[in-house]
């Protein structure tokens, strides 16, 4: 019986339409996407950001992070099948990220491999980051 249940969930699991895609971070990659930011407003102050980008945390800090509320504050950015990229400064959280929010979650993400660091080496001129109140 376990066996049968554990195959009904990964036969189900081989069956979500959901992606990830790891594509090197350029400028011309999130043209048209929604992108969301999802370093530390520290970090997006030092450096700005992708213009129109969403700037939503996903670790603190300290490394801590609420899934529960991220997600909360994804889905009023995008919705669950539509396409969208990640971005951080190297790219080490948004792999993490992306393949948690496309493998556990269902969502079709797109990893910024190299992150922020990456596309301004590619020439991307950051915007300002605004506190929005």
């Amino acid at each position: 019986m376990f066996r049968k249940v554990i195959s009904f969930v990964l036969l189900l699991s081989s069956l979500s339409v959901a992606t990830v895609q790891h594509i090197p971070a350029t400028p011309e990659v999130f043209k048209g996407l929604k992108v969301i930011d999802i370093r530390t407003p520290a970090e997006w102050r030092e450096t700005g950001i992708i213009k129109g980008s969403y700037t939503l945390m996903f670790f603190d800090e300290k490394g801590q992070y609420n899934v529960m509320k991220f997600i909360k504050n994804l889905d009023s950015i995008v919705k669950k099948g539509e396409k969208f990229a990640l971005v951080c400064r190297t790219g080490s959280r948004t792999s993490m990220v992306s393949e948690f929010l496309s493998k556990d979650l269902g969502y079709n993400v797109i990893d910024l491999q190299g992150g922020f660091v990456k596309l301004v080496k590619e020439g991307y001129k950051p915007s300002p980051y605004m506190l929005k109140r």
